[in-house]
């Protein structure tokens, strides 16, 4: 039985993903390893890896594949996020990660990551759900598609990303004012207003969310509420509430309230205003927690689950 694997490299961490496809299951779960990454303390003030940067990729990399213990190893497809997909000096990442062990990280593009996201959306919403708009919150950008089909009609990828607003506007995570709050969302809506074709929510549509950014927030948002049951949904009020709640606590305590994980505490309150800026343009009052996105998208494709455009290779290659 056919099976596929993903290495995602991302700002927090490096995850080998196996999955396969049995009757009756879409995804089946084969393997799995996470190493823990922290590229964002790693980065310069123009974004570059630095050394320590570059060294902890290449042993994540490495650790990550060889976790396997199965002597058929599947084929696996690499890919590096936008922490290094915008690094000035991600040639030489991706050269050195490749000399040090043997796997060559691919770079996929923001309006990519929006498609294969919105394909894991599709497969995940099932196959009665109707229009979707799908919300992607990354460290670097933000991902929005929508459409009604196997392939999203429309595709945004945007330089709003958790990581970017925390260290452009919100240094530390530290919240100096709450004149700099009303800035950050004021910079938000209007970043958001130029958008050309911007999706809405339609009448009858769903709309998805999916990322980590907005799972945290939403079992932050059903534990306030005391509603656990409601953590796969999250409401733009919700949400605020949520948002002032993080911006009146420091970055350290912010790991220790539901939901907030210590590695993502000090940019949760930028992700949280920049979803609260993306539902309000996209005329969301609410969302659904999509858990699948990106790599899920991948990982369909390559197995032959959901259909690629036209022209496009299942194979990792």
């Amino acid at each position: 039985m056919r099976q596929v694997g993903v290495l995602d490299v991302g700002c927090h961490s490096a995850l080998l993903t196996v999955v396969r496809r049995r009757p009756g299951t879409v995804l089946e779960p084969v393997f799995s390893r996470k190493v823990r990454l922290r590229l964002h303390e790693t980065l310069d003030r123009k974004g570059r890896l630095d050394k320590v940067g570059m060294e902890s990729v290449e042993r994540a990399v490495a650790e990550a594949v060889a976790a396997d213990p199965r002597p058929r190893k599947p084929e696996v497809f690499a890919f590096a996020t936008s922490v290094i997909r915008d690094a000035p000096n991600r040639d030489e990442v991706i050269a050195r990660v490749a000399r040090t062990t043997g796997t060559r990280l691919r770079v996929l593009t923001g309006e990519e990551e929006a498609r294969l996201a919105y394909v894991a959306a599709r497969q995940w919403a099932g196959p009665t759900a109707g229009q979707l708009l799908v919300l992607d919150i990354g460290g670097g950008t933000v991902e929005i598609a929508s459409g009604t089909g196997d392939q999203p009609r429309v595709v945004h990828s945007l330089p709003l990303g958790a990581r970017r607003i925390t260290r452009d506007w919100l240094p530390g995570g530290t919240v100096p004012s709450r004149r700099r709050l009303a800035e950050v969302l004021q910079h938000l809506s209007q970043s958001l207003e130029t958008v050309p074709g911007l999706p809405q929510a339609e009448p009858g549509g769903r709309v998805l969310a999916c990322s980590k950014t907005f799972e945290q927030l939403g079992r932050l948002a059903a534990a306030q509420s005391r509603t656990p049951r409601t953590r796969r949904r999250l409401t733009l009020p919700q949400l605020r509430t949520a948002a002032s709640l993080l911006a009146d606590a420091a970055p350290s305590h912010r790991a220790k309230l539901p939901g907030i994980s210590r590695h993502r505490a000090e940019q949760s309150l930028a992700g949280a205003l920049i979803a609260q800026s993306l539902m309000a343009a996209c005329g969301a009052k609410s969302v659904e927690i999509c858990p699948w996105s990106t790599r899920e998208g991948l990982l369909l494709e390559h197995l032959g689950v959901a259909p690629t455009p036209a022209g496009r290779s299942r194979r990792a290659g």
